[in-house]
């Protein structure tokens, strides 16, 4: 049983007969379908939509994509950024959670599936023959969350395989519990699967359809078991009245499960979002209490809290995570050099040298 529902597929007669498609169709053998001949004339004939995110998550379009698929996280300017890629494989997530950037962008009322698989492969595979940087770090979760769709189709089991001999790292980002298939993979220590975390309160109150914390953290402990290495995201951070116990918490229900030793990176990272994603936000979650925070316009149009306010809080995660292994490597996404330097007293001289760190990281999880 999915953990949620598709009401109807859309296919691209192009894709009807890529073995990406066939799988999809033998998974939802009840879902009505309707083959389309020119996605752009479905596109248009959807709009307008009152919700186009949310009507698109019970809508998928199964298509090709032309472009490419695997670009560099886009980061921020005048920030500190980690040298990461990003390959996206879907747009669009069966998730809802408030603050998700994503509403703020996708307008189409569908959740897309790009069926041309091997394609994409090709680009990752000459991508990684250039050797740059010489160990890459690469991600399924821009668009989509990397694991939901798992049930559906199990896009992150081809993906693991594939990097299980490449001189790369990939990560696996999710808030879901689907990580059954991935257990008896032989991975090779070349994939990282990684949670995003926030205490119970924010997850009920501010991530609809997303895996409780209990079970996120229980399914990390299976990776583990499993030899995977494992990265957590504490991003975003929401500073609402009672943070201080409900994240220091949090940290102590972790790693009362999981093995600080078997913890490739954790990222730190404040709530910040572009000025259009307040309105769409609040009208699509009127209850959301995310926008309370004392937010303000940086040098990159994003809205964030006041630099005191994200100092504090990663000084205090700081604090807790190294209480448990001073040897946990722990980062800022998106952060200035003053913030780090706040932080911890020193910062990378730029994105170069963060991203050489993390490849010094990475190569102590890596099986030969």
């Amino acid at each position: 049983m999915l953990p949620f529902q598709i009401e109807k597929i859309y296919l691209d007669v192009q894709a009807e007969t890529d073995w990406v498609s066939q799988t999809i169709l033998k998974a939802l053998p009840e879902v009505p379908v309707e083959r389309i001949g020119d996605k752009r004339i479905l596109i248009k004939q959807s709009h307008p939509v009152p919700d186009p995110i949310g009507t698109g998550k019970k809508n998928l379009l199964i298509t090709h994509f032309y472009g490419r698929r695997l670009k560099p996280c886009p980061g921020t300017s005048r920030h500190i950024c980690c040298g990461y890629y990003v390959i996206n494989p879907i747009t669009n997530c069966p998730m809802d959670c408030s603050y998700c950037v994503l509403q703020g962008y996708l307008n189409n009322p569908f959740l897309t599936l790009y069926s041309n698989w091997d394609d994409l492969l090709e680009e990752v595979e000459g991508f990684l023959a250039i050797g740059r940087p010489p160990l890459s770090r690469l991600g399924t979760g821009e668009l989509s969350d990397s694991l939901a769709l798992e049930s559906l189709f199990p896009i992150s089991q081809f993906l693991v395989r594939f990097f299980a001999n490449k001189n790369a790292i990939l990560e696996l980002k999710t808030k879901s519990t689907e990580v059954e298939r991935l257990l008896s993979l032989d991975h090779r220590g070349r994939t990282v699967v990684s949670w995003s975390l926030n205490p119970p309160q924010v997850i009920e109150e501010e991530e609809r359809g997303t895996a409780s914390l209990e079970k996120r953290i229980d399914a990390a402990k299976r990776c583990q078991e499993a030899g995977y290495p494992l990265g957590f995201h504490f991003d975003p951070m929401i500073d609402y009245e009672g943070w201080e116990e409900g994240y220091e918490k949090l940290v102590d229900f972790l790693f009362s499960r999981i093995d600080p030793k078997r913890v490739v990176w954790i990222s730190l990272g404040g709530f910040r979002y572009p000025a259009q994603l307040k309105g769409i936000a609040e009208e699509r979650f009127p209850k959301t209490r995310i926008f309370l925070g004392e937010l303000f316009p940086g040098g990159d149009g994003k809205f964030r809290y006041l630099k005191t306010i994200r100092v504090e809080m990663y000084r205090k995660m700081v604090k807790w995570l190294k209480q448990v292994s001073p040897d946990l490597f722990v980062y800022l996404c998106m952060e200035s050099q003053e913030v780090w330097k706040e932080v911890f007293g020193w910062s990378p001289q730029n994105s170069q040298q963060l991203n050489q760190l993390f490849e010094e990281r990475v190569k102590k999880f890596i099986r030969r």
